[in-house]
Order: structure tokens, then sequence, then C-alpha cells
């Protein structure tokens, strides 16, 4: 229960948001949903005056679609036939009294009985709002379709009856293809109908935007509440529910984290007789809850297949997200961009850096600052399950977060700012580029949220890189020719930030280090500087060095050979340019003991060992920078 009560515990902390809208990057709008709410795609909206009277009526455009609606546990869980209107905004079947009047179809009982008598009861609550008021005046005379109609927004066949879709008959009818038939999937019966009172004197709040109609509808539902037992998230004696919500991961999500409607199956049975006996959770907490991950999840959730990466805390949701690269955590703070610009770090240079750049998540720290990080996903379209729910203390999320960053470190260039430059960045990988690192680019969905899921513990858990992972990208960083050069590039660099997390080395070039492995990898670098040189900017295929790649990684002595004999003309062609290049391998060569010049393949220090020696002669270079993008 415990991620239940901390979602409970950041919808409390957030009350001053609620209902509050904001926007996508997509420019969708969500908000944090009052209770006894949700949303609801509408088609049509339906202006009343505050007497009751019809004033106009329109075909929503599907960017302003997303509508918040009351909702009851009933309406808010129905399917199939079962009649079970929504308190204000509804379908035409529900929401007009003379739907059957124009040939609207109904299987037993008419919906419009349930959902205007529903709608009554508020509207002659203690708690009932004057907009709510004009409206059930207006919707009790029956004639919602028939002004419609006139408006021109519904259309009539020749019997007088709904059309049910647009074909030909219909276009030699009335001509060009009305609005409605644009925006809705089915017949028209199944336009999902919002209203708004229209004042001539003054502004009125567009009645799913008021607060006021919110609170008016919450305090009406509350007593209307009972069946008290003990919530299990916390400990009280509140009005219970065995009805959760849906659309938890988007408007159409049917999923849900909680259910047990299946009396004769074996979702609680066998153990149990009684699902309120697994647990009993009440309708509140339910309600908050819910609403809080919706919100999270369209604020900063991270959605990969239906797979949903969350990560946030209850009383300060700006929370760095563990998945994301040193680019993205970084960029918050520009002045630590222009840092990263250096030529090299120590991985402890880095750490400090790293460790500013998030200063300012540890403000206000205390004992109960807490971050929670959860994976949510579905195997079938009704249950959603918690594949993974981990709550930390923050202080200790934040030392994972640098120790991660600061030892699967590396320098990257593949990332690009808004001019669309690529930009140089150290630190560690997302885990989606170590996806596709590993897997190739066109790895699907399912390995890359497999593979985000199992990085996950590596960064928090502070956990080993699995094993495979690290193989099948020091595999394809081994073979350059199966790439294009931009791709090669970026899988080289995250191949070496996953090998430097296991070995601990820097960026920069150490001269020192004598393993056989990574002097090889320097002796490959310095044949392919060497010959790229002599090849002149003009000529863009591969060199030996490269195309030999993936042999060299196994039988590195042999291959060696090969790329050594065709060195030969690229040397004599730089003459005495080339002699610092020339000298330089005879330098490196000369540290690998006798016994280790062999075909033995190479681990994953080579790489490290290749891009350190060919980023430092990548920079001097008689005193010009060179780079190597």
């Amino acid at each position: 229960m415990s991620w239940l009560l901390n979602l409970y515990e950041t919808y409390e902390s957030n009350l001053d948001r609620v209902g509050e809208i904001e926007k996508k990057y997509n420019d969708q709008e969500f908000t944090l949903l009052p209770i006894s709410h949700t949303t609801q795609t509408a088609h049509i909206e339906v202006q009343i005056t505050e007497d009751g009277e019809f004033h106009s009526a329109a075909v929503i455009d599907k960017n302003d679609a997303n509508t918040l609606i009351p909702c009851t546990e009933d309406s808010a869980n129905r399917a199939g036939s079962k009649i079970a209107p929504y308190p204000l905004h509804d379908k035409l079947s529900y929401v007009a009294g003379d739907f059957v009047a124009y040939g609207g179809n109904i299987k037993n009982e008419e919906p419009f009985t349930y959902y205007i008598k529903q709608l009554e009861e508020w509207a002659k609550s203690p708690y009932a709002h004057a907009k709510v008021k004009s409206i059930y005046t207006y919707l009790s005379k029956k004639q919602l379709i028939r002004d419609l109609v006139n408006a021109n927004i519904i259309w009539l066949d020749d019997d007088g009856h709904l059309i049910d879709k647009w074909d030909k008959k219909a276009e030699s009818m009335y001509g060009d293809k009305p609005p409605i038939f644009s925006v809705i999937t089915g017949g028209q019966e199944s336009a999902f109908v919002r209203f708004n009172v229209y004042s001539p004197n003054k502004i009125l709040t567009k009645v799913w935007k008021d607060h006021e109609m919110y609170e008016s509808f919450i305090q009406y539902y509350k007593d209307l509440l009972s069946d008290e037992d003990l919530c299990y998230v916390t400990g009280k004696r509140l009005p219970s529910t065995d009805k959760h919500a849906n659309k938890i991961r988007n408007a159409a999500d049917k999923a849900k984290l909680i259910s047990a409607n299946d009396t004769s199956g074996f979702t609680f049975r066998g153990r149990f007789s009684q699902n309120n006996e697994v647990a009993c959770i009440s309708y509140e907490v339910s309600q908050k809850a819910h609403n809080a991950l919706k919100w999270l999840i369209n604020r900063q959730g991270k959605i990969v297949d239906q797979r949903v990466f969350l990560v946030w805390e209850n009383r300060d949701i700006e929370t760095p997200d563990p998945t994301e690269d040193a680019f993205d955590l970084f960029s918050m703070d520009p002045t630590q961009i222009e840092k990263m610009e250096r030529k090299s770090y120590t991985n402890q240079e880095f750490a400090k850096e790293f460790a500013k750049a998030l200063d300012g998540y540890r403000n206000d720290l205390t004992s109960e600052s807490n971050v929670n990080i959860m994976i949510l996903d579905s195997a079938t379209t009704g249950r959603l399950a918690v594949l993974y729910y981990r709550n930390m203390n923050k202080e200790l999320y934040l030392e994972r977060l640098i120790k991660w960053h600061s030892t699967c470190v590396w320098r990257h260039q593949y990332r690009k700012d808004e001019n669309n430059r690529y930009v140089l960045f150290y630190g560690a990988p997302a885990t989606k580029d170590i996806a596709y690192a590993a897997y190739g680019p066109n790895a699907s969905n399912k390995v890359v949220k497999g593979l985000m899921e199992r990085m996950l513990p590596c960064i928090v858990d502070d956990q080993k890189i699995p094993l495979d992972i690290v193989k099948s990208a020091f595999y394809r960083a081994s073979n350059p020719v199966a790439m294009e050069k931009w791709e090669w590039e970026k899988t080289l660099s995250i191949t070496c930030a996953l090998i430097n997390k296991q070995e601990g080395y820097d960026v920069a070039l150490d001269t020192e280090n004598h393993d056989r492995d990574y002097l090889f990898g320097r002796l490959l670098a310095i044949a392919d500087v060497l010959e790229r040189r002599a090849l002149g900017s003009d000529e863009t295929r591969s060199t030996n060095a490269i195309r030999y790649m993936n042999s060299f990684s196994k039988h590195p002595a042999r291959t060696w050979k090969t790329i050594q004999d065709s060195l030969q003309p690229y040397q004599a062609r730089l003459g005495t340019k080339g002699l610092y290049l020339s000298k330089l391998i005879d330098e490196v060569a000369s540290k690998i003991n006798f016994d280790d010049f062999n075909n033995k393949p190479l681990s994953g220090k080579y790489l490290l060992g290749f891009y350190s020696q060919r980023h430092e002669l990548y920079q001097k270079n008689d005193g010009t920078k060179e780079t190597s993008n």
C-alpha cells in the first residue's frame, strides 16, 4: 500500500494545483483532477442561457475536445449496455430527451430517464450551483436534438431520423460532409455533449473549468457515499469503494491497477471469499491516489510501448529522472554546459560538477524527503501492474545519481541543441540510448522498455550492469562498417561509458596504462588517425583500421600485421608530417609484453584505449584542433 499512500500524500501536497490547466510538449491540456471527476473527449458544445433556454451549439475542434466532467462510481466504470449516466455531460443518447422521437435506438430502458433523474437530484440539492440548475431546466424540456438539428449540428435522413453514417445518400441530400462526422467514430448517437452557460451581461467561467462547479458536485456526491470500512491506506474508517479508476495512462486506457470484479474466476477467490478481504480502500484515497498518478504521468512520466517510467517526490515533484542522460540534467543549469566544453575530466572532477548541478534538488531536505520510482505496464487491456516500485531517501537517491553519472561516464557528442547543432557533454547516457547502442536503432519498443527496466536498479540501487547488455554494445561498437558513421560514433561513446562503469578509467588518455587490451586500442586509433590525415578531408571512405576493427577485436596480432602493412603508403605520403604518428606507433607497441602480443580476443578496454587515444590526437595536430565528427 505504500505507493498508494505516497500518491495520496502527493495529491494532498498539491491541492493548489487541482483543476489548474497545464500543457504537455504537444500542447495537449491536462490537470490534477478533482475527486469525483474524470475526463472525456467531447464532440458537441451546447450553450445554455441562465434562464434555461438554448442559445447556440458548435462542433468541438479536436484540440479542444478534452473535457473535465463530474462522474459517479458507476458512470466511471460503465461498460457495454449498462446504463450509468454521468452527472452532467454525457453522450447524446443520455442527455437528449427527444432521442427516441428522432429514431434513436435503445435496447431496454431509456438512458435519459436515469440521466435526468440524477441531474434533478443534484440541481435540487443544497449544494447545487446556478449553472447546474440552468442546464437541468433546459434539458427537462426534452428538445435537445431538435435544437441541434435547427443549428445544423445534427443531421436527419428522409424519415426524420438521425443519420447513422455519412454515405452517398446523405451526400446527395446535404452536399459536403458536415463537421460532426469528422470528429465522431460511430453514429451521431455516440457524440459526447458538454454544456456551458452563457450570459450576455457577464463573462462566465466555462462549466468544465469552474472550480465552484467542481466543489458543488464533490459536496453533493460525498453525502451519497456510505458503507464505511477500515481504509488500509490511512487506517481510518471512511466510505469505501471496490470500483477504482481507469484511464491512467491516457484517455483511452481501460486498464486498472486495482480490480476485483470477477466473482466466479480466480482474481481473489481461493484465498478469500469477498474482495474486501484482500484490501479495503476508501473512495477518497482511491480517487486522490489515482488522480495524482494520472497527473504525474501526464506531467513527467516516460511512456515506451505503454510501459510507464515515473519518478516523483511527494512534496517537490520536480525530481531528476534516472533514465535521462547528463545532458538533460545539466541543461537545467546552463552554466554547467559551458564547463563541459573542457577537453577532459577525471571521474572525481566530474562527480563534483554533477553534484553542483543537483544542488537545487538538495534544498529543504528533511528526514521525510523521499523519492518514488515506479514502473507500470499492462499484460491485458483491463489489468495494469506495478512492475517496479522503490521509495528511497532523497539524499541517498541524489548520491546514487551522482555515482552513476560519474562512473558510467564518457565523452558524448550525439545530442543537439535548440539550433540543431551537436553538443559535447560528459556523463552517463540515457537508458533508451543504451538500448539503441546495444540492439540497434531499429530495436522494437518491447526490447527498449525491457532494457530500461533492467537498467533502473543499476542506477538507483548501484547494481552491476547486466553483462549481456555490455557485450551486445561491445560487439556492435567493434563493427563500424555495419553502421553509418554518426551511429557508430554514438554507439562507441555509449559503449565506452558502459565499459568504464566496470573498469573505472578516465576519458583522458592514460599513457601510463600498460594493459594489453588498452594498448592495442591505442594502436588502432593511431593507425586510423594516420590514414585519415593522409587521405585528406575530401575523402570520406573508412580507413583500414576502421574496416578491420571487428577482425582486430578477435585476432589483434594477426590483424595488426595487415593494418601495419596497409599503412606504409600513407606513411610515405605524409612524409615528415606523419613522423610523429609513426614514432607513436612504435612507442605504444613497445609497451606490449612479448607474450601478450597474440591473438587472444580483446576485451572492452581496447575501446577505451581507442577512443581516448583518438580523442587526444584530434586535439593535438600541430597546434590546431580537429573534431572527430
